[in-house]
């Protein structure tokens, strides 16, 4: 359903997992990556958004690397060029846009991808209409979200189990957000682990919690976008 394009990023080219629907298009969203690169499971869930009627891309912001190993991974994400990776995302916004149905985008990102799924939206606040961060935080103490900037609305996934991004943090987080007057709503997910979304991860996969979060954020996205 998937392919691999390459698209304009700030004077250079950034490349990513396109996925369109059978209708030829629809509204646009943006899928951020985990630490672990452009794997699998993020190109699946672009294809998930293409059967739902979206037209889903996934920028490269590793440029082709992939790990399966959490240290390789961290160091990856704390070793990525956050300026080149902000372009890229900005370079897909301009892409879905230019293939979609909507005016603007909503944005979708997990774990590492949650955090800058937030970091786009305060950066492109023109075109991201709704964000999705799954168990999202921000790792980069030189790269936080200007909050004031969003104008999306912001329907964030968390868990109960989580050590990275606990709940008093996600609840601190939409605290930030609503005292700011944005639109947010941060769902705890109970009994869930972080990750609990990733079907490639059964250690910590919930069917269940990772069922009703996604019926939630196509719901919001439809509402925001169409």
């Amino acid at each position: 359903m998937g392919e691999i394009i390459d698209f304009s990023s700030n004077g250079s080219n950034g490349q990513g997992y396109l996925a369109t629907p059978d209708s030829g298009s629809g509204p646009g969203v943006i899928v951020i990556q985990e630490w672990w690169g452009l794997v699998d499971h993020i190109k699946d869930v672009c294809d998930r958004f293409a059967s739902q009627g979206f037209v889903a891309l996934a920028p490269d912001l590793y440029r082709g690397v992939v790990s399966a190993e959490p240290d390789e991974a961290g160091k990856l994400m704390m070793a990525m060029a956050l300026d080149r990776a902000a372009k890229d995302m900005s370079g897909a916004v301009d892409e879905v846009v230019k293939r979609s149905t909507s005016k603007g985008v909503g944005v979708i990102g997990f774990c590492m991808g949650g955090g800058l799924a937030l970091a786009l939206a305060s950066q492109r606040s023109d075109k991201v209409l709704a964000v999705a961060p799954f168990y999202g935080a921000v790792p980069w103490p030189d790269f936080q979200p200007d909050y004031s900037k969003i104008n999306a609305a912001v329907q964030g996934h968390y868990a109960e189990l989580d050590d990275w991004m606990d709940p008093q943090k996600a609840r601190a987080l939409e605290s930030t957000l609503k005292d700011l007057g944005k639109q947010a709503e941060i769902i705890i997910h109970p009994g869930t682990q972080h990750a609990f979304f990733n079907d490639t991860r059964p250690e910590v996969y919930d069917k269940d919690a990772s069922e009703q979060a996604w019926t939630s954020v196509i719901e919001f996205f439809k509402n925001k976008l169409v």
